[in-house]
């Protein structure tokens, strides 16, 4: 009858030891064998597919500004920064990188589109109908009659929904909202196609929308009083409590009264 003796504790630390040994030069000889394989010509990136919105970018505009950021092969290559090197092109406001084996790379971008310009008149930035503001080449616009927006950083997005609220009821008075401004103080100032400029004071998008509506029913009635039509208002003060005060061409302020509720 044969006894198993335990084995002493130093040869099992041996055949650890050994164990851990292979593993550590088996995950070496991997890594160098992938390090090695990833660099092959085979893996180069050979081809870039765009799909998705590309109106203002073509295949010439898209290798000069980002090919030259990006570096790697098929293996190696960081997506998120290709996909910021994408990003970083005129009007490519989102990029979505793909990987296709062995050495594409496949594509989709998501455009600006651009709903007004952005800042003070001598300003070239744009707005998107996110409410985002960013820069590109005013040439490249597919119009250029948008309104003008501009307020504090950071607030484009409520410029541009109070834009949206208030501009229905100005084209049923047949008057273009040409520009809207929120002030540093928080009053909001409106330019029309016709030249007029109108303080419409403080507040959030319903209550500056209706006051708004009140002096837009009132101001066809008003102006024909004098024998002049809305297109000849010049300048508007909708910041009264009870009434606002215009001025008209040819003729002096006027302050008017809203009729009771």
């Amino acid at each position: 009858m044969k006894v198993s003796l335990p084995a002493p504790l130093d040869v099992k630390l041996m055949n650890l030891t050994a164990s851990a040994l292979f593993v550590a030069l088996t995950l070496l000889l991997v890594s160098a064998g992938v390090l090695w394989a990833s660099r092959l010509e085979l893996f180069a990136i050979r081809a870039i597919a765009v799909t998705g919105e590309v109106t203002h970018n073509n295949a010439v505009t898209l290798r000069a500004n980002v090919v030259p950021r990006l570096s790697g092969t098929f293996l190696t290559l960081d997506l998120m920064q290709a996909r910021k090197a994408f990003e970083s092109v005129p009007w490519v406001r989102q990029a979505v990188v793909h990987r296709d084996f062995p050495n594409r790379l496949r594509v989709q971008l998501l455009e600006h589109q651009a709903v007004a310009y952005w800042g003070a008149e001598s300003e070239s930035r744009l707005l998107n109908n996110f409410g985002e503001v960013f820069e590109a080449n005013l040439g490249e616009l597919e119009q250029d009659n948008l309104p003008r927006l501009n307020g504090p950083d950071g607030h484009s997005a409520q410029v541009l929904a109070m834009y949206q609220a208030l501009q229905p009821p100005f084209e049923l008075m047949d008057l273009g909202l040409e520009q809207l401004e929120l002030t540093p103080r928080g009053g909001w100032r409106a330019r029309l196609d016709t030249g007029a400029v109108l303080e419409l004071g403080s507040g959030l998008s319903p209550e500056v929308l209706a006051r708004t509506q009140r002096f837009l029913q009132t101001l066809t009635q008003v102006t024909s009083r004098y024998g002049r039509k809305p297109e000849a208002l010049e300048t508007a003060d909708l910041r009264h409590q009870d009434g606002y005060a215009i001025r008209l061409r040819g003729v002096s302020t006027l302050a008017v009264a809203l009729p009771k509720k």
